[in-house]
């Protein structure tokens, strides 16, 4: 299987996504906090920069997902998870952690805060209809086929 190549500008001092294992999914996303650390409240967030600007090719998006880590041992975890990065878009990517641990959170320049995984976009289109086909979940949603 071959590899989808992203281009990445990178700030001087700034991390690029690398994969902590060869077979992992996705590949972490560093801090970019070269004027010190930040710390995150109990109950706060925070839009962390990367110093990052990446270019995906047409028909791939990047998924920003929490790392696991940090969910498990700290209660810090990407808050619009996962967060959507198009391949049409340029600006600098940034990730929005949100600590619900108990304890402020500290973000270090350099320090793994979350995960890029990058996947095909099926084209889709839209058709505006009378009616859906009826099925026997109906509209039951949000729990309606048990927790």
């Amino acid at each position: 299987m071959g590899s989808v190549v992203v281009r990445v500008v990178a700030e001087q001092g700034a991390t690029l996504p690398f994969k902590a294992t060869e077979h992992a999914a996705g590949a972490d996303l560093c801090a970019f906090l070269p004027k010190g650390p930040l710390t995150i409240q109990s109950g706060a967030y925070a839009m962390i920069p990367t110093g990052l600007v990446i270019e995906l090719p047409v028909g791939f998006e990047g998924q920003v997902r929490p790392r696991s880590g940090l969910a498990a041992r700290f209660g810090v975890t990407v808050l619009n998870s996962p967060g959507t990065i198009d391949s049409d878009y340029r600006g600098e990517v940034k990730v929005l952690l949100a600590n619900f641990g108990n304890e402020p959170f500290v973000v270090h320049h350099g320090e793994r805060i979350a995960q890029l995984v990058v996947q095909t976009v099926q084209a889709t289109e839209f058709v505006k209809v009378c009616e859906v086909t009826i099925t026997e979940r109906g509209g039951g949603g949000f729990g309606s086929t048990g927790v």
